[in-house]
């Protein structure tokens, strides 16, 4: 959730990651090549000791066989692009490779990928899966191209030992957009030296802006069952109407009335790290607008230990913007499995997906990485159940939950609704003005495809 570093540095940087895992794909027919994100944070190797994990597992259960765990330690956009240009040629590209649903199909439609459904007709474990995952990796084409492992939700996390000292109620439960921000200026009023509510933003944050923050608002604006951003049965994106307007005029107030963190630490695209792991466990946040995962941030052996979290902290839904049915809004997303088109060893890497998709290592993967399930034996399973306080909240949001447009242009869609943030927050342009120049951006982006509402 990054800038994305020039093109050249990026295919430089891949080209050494693969040389120092010793060549391309083809190289060796009987050896599985498995590329995926390392956290940018040094201390976080969750990924690598799950997967490690796996690799043993799977070596063992097939004699002769290999698994060449291919880390590449960067922020979310410059993964992406740095895995694409991997997959662009059978030289570099791995056999399997991690993808975040919001891009894959994008990536589908590069051609970097290759559907899955002859597998997946042939696996019974498919069956388990929730639809809604098994949508994310669903192309327009209505093949399916990737494996979730995991997903997530969004609500609002909250200090209590600072509501406390602020008179609010230690099971505060906002109704209305207007109670969230009415909570924060209570916060800025009687707790002063507190950071009152933290909405990401702009376009430093990337997608954890535009998902978390802002689409989070925009969601909880229309009518249940609505989809403000796209519309499906016309095949055109919808422009900013009233609901984009009064989400970027949340944001506004957040940052106009300071009751966010300082606009400069805002617009860091290490923002998050910051909430996770001095803000919170600090006792300098009181609101955050975040993550089911972010408990995951301060177990033993956590990037940032801190054993009280579980007391000090508790969580409340994202209410709708009026309190209007269904009262609450969440966003999920979620990453997946899945082939390049010029994987050399397609085979052995379907055999790795069965391997890491073994009901005890999807369930171990779920509570390791603070994922919320999607699969049904997983959501059951007590381990699961009882793995993380306020996994029960989290996992209940699902309900309530929506899912970005899975459509290729949507990266830059996103890339043009941070730009919006980052203007109504730096207080360079009103909501109404940063949502015109959104359309404007919108029908470019769109090929004129876009319907007003």
């Amino acid at each position: 959730m990054r800038p994305t570093a020039p093109l050249i540095l990026i295919a430089a940087l891949a080209a050494g990651a693969l040389t120092a895992c010793g060549g391309g794909s083809g190289s060796d027919p009987d050896t599985v090549k498995v590329a995926y994100k390392r956290s940018t944070d040094n201390k976080i190797r969750i990924a690598d000791t799950y997967l490690e994990s796996v690799k043993r597992e799977f070596e063992k259960s097939h004699p002769g066989k290999k698994v060449q765990l291919i880390p590449i330690q960067a922020p979310d956009n410059d993964y992406a692009t740095k895995a694409q240009q991997m997959m662009r040629s059978p030289k570099t590209a791995p056999d399997l490779v991690y993808e975040d649903t919001f891009r894959i199909n994008a990536d589908i439609k590069a051609g970097y990928l290759r559907p899955l459904d002859d597998y997946l007709a042939k696996w019974d474990t498919w069956d388990q899966f929730v639809d809604t995952a098994k949508s994310a990796a669903k192309a327009e084409d209505g093949k399916t191209y990737g494996v979730p492992d995991g997903t997530d939700t969004r609500g609002l996390w909250f200090n209590k030992e600072i509501f406390a000292k602020a008179g609010l109620p230690a099971d505060w439960r906002p109704r209305t957009w207007d109670e969230v921000l009415d909570a924060a200026r209570t916060v800025k009023a009687k707790v002063p030296g507190v950071i009152p509510l933290n909405v990401y933003t702009g376009k430093g944050p990337g997608e954890a802006a535009v998902m978390q923050g802002f689409e989070m608002l925009l969601y909880g604006t229309g009518a249940a069952g609505e989809d403000p951003l796209y519309d499906a049965s016309a095949r055109k994106w919808v422009a900013g109407g009233q609901g984009f307007r009064d989400a970027l005029g949340f944001v506004r107030t957040v940052y106009a009335e300071k009751l966010g963190p300082d606009v400069s630490d805002a617009l860091d695209p290490n923002v998050g790290t910051r909430v996770a792991t001095e803000w919170f466990p600090e006792g300098r946040l009181a609101i955050s607008l975040d993550g089911s995962w972010m408990g995951q941030n301060w177990i033993s052996e956590g990037p940032k230990e801190w054993p009280r979290w579980s007391t000090d902290l508790a969580q409340a839904p994202m209410p709708t913007q009026r309190g209007q049915a269904p009262g609450a809004v969440s966003m999920s997303g979620g990453w997946a499995w899945a082939i390049p088109q010029k994987a050399k060893n397609p085979d052995l890497a379907w055999e790795f997906i069965k391997t890491q998709q073994t009901a005890e290592n999807a369930v171990e993967w779920d509570v390791v990485g603070a994922q919320i399930a999607v699969r049904k034996d997983v959501a059951a399973d007590p381990r699961y159940v009882k793995s993380m306080p306020g996994i029960e909240f989290f996992t209940g949001l699902v309900r309530y939950t929506h899912y970005r447009p899975a459509l290729p242009v949507y990266p830059q869609v996103s890339t043009a609704i941070g730009e919006a943030m980052e203007k109504v927050t730096t207080g360079d342009a009103s909501p109404e003005d940063a949502a015109k120049e959104y359309d404007d951006q919108l029908r470019t982006i769109a090929d004129g495809a876009v319907v007003t509402k």
